[in-house]
This record gives structure tokens, C-alpha cells and sequence, in this order.
């Protein structure tokens, strides 16, 4: 992984940095290794996020097909009226 800083901005190449790494699974992976795992331990976990990509996956294919209807996504800046959720992001601090 290689994150290139402009103009001696590091704290940006940082957060993209962690962007990344976050979009990547590191910390997951990071926070699962800590400790050590039972083998059963490891197979339950590995079964039932198999049987969550499972569901996922049918689910999409249930909404291409068209037997359940999509979900519906929020509009940008749907916060509370006043929150920061509704200022755009040139604004914020």
C-alpha cells in the first residue's frame, strides 16, 4: 500500500492512509488477532460469515430479479435541523 503526501500535508496522507486501511480490513483483522482463537471458535466464525455472504448475496439477486423491493437511501443531510449534517463540507471545521 503506497500513499503519496503533496505539498508536506502528512495528517491528510495519514487519513487517507487510514482510509484505506480501513476499506482493506486491517483493523478487523488487527483487533481479531489479539488474541488467540480455538480452532471450533475460528470455524463457527468462519461458518456464520460464510452464511452472511450467503444471505447477503441472495438478497441482491432477490432485488435484480425483482421479488423484494430495494432499499430506500437517505438523501445527503438528513440530520436534525442546526446539526453539521446539513452544512456542506466546505463549511465545517
Amino acid at each position: 500500500m503506497q500513499i503519496f503526501v503533496r505539498d508536506n500535508d502528512v495528517e491528510q496522507a495519514l487519513r487517507i492512509l487510514k482510509r484505506k486501511m480501513q476499506r482493506e480490513g486491517v483493523f478487523r483483522e488487527m483487533r481479531r488477532r489479539r488474541f488467540y482463537e480455538k480452532p471450533s471458535d475460528k470455524a463457527a466464525r468462519e461458518k456464520s460469515q460464510a452464511i452472511r455472504r450467503r444471505h447477503k448475496l441472495a438478497r441482491k439477486q432477490a432485488i435484480r430479479d425483482g421479488l423484494i423491493a430495494a432499499p430506500v437511501r437517505k438523501p445527503a443531510g438528513n440530520g436534525p435541523p442546526g446539526s453539521r449534517a446539513n452544512v456542506p463540507r466546505t463549511h465545517q471545521r
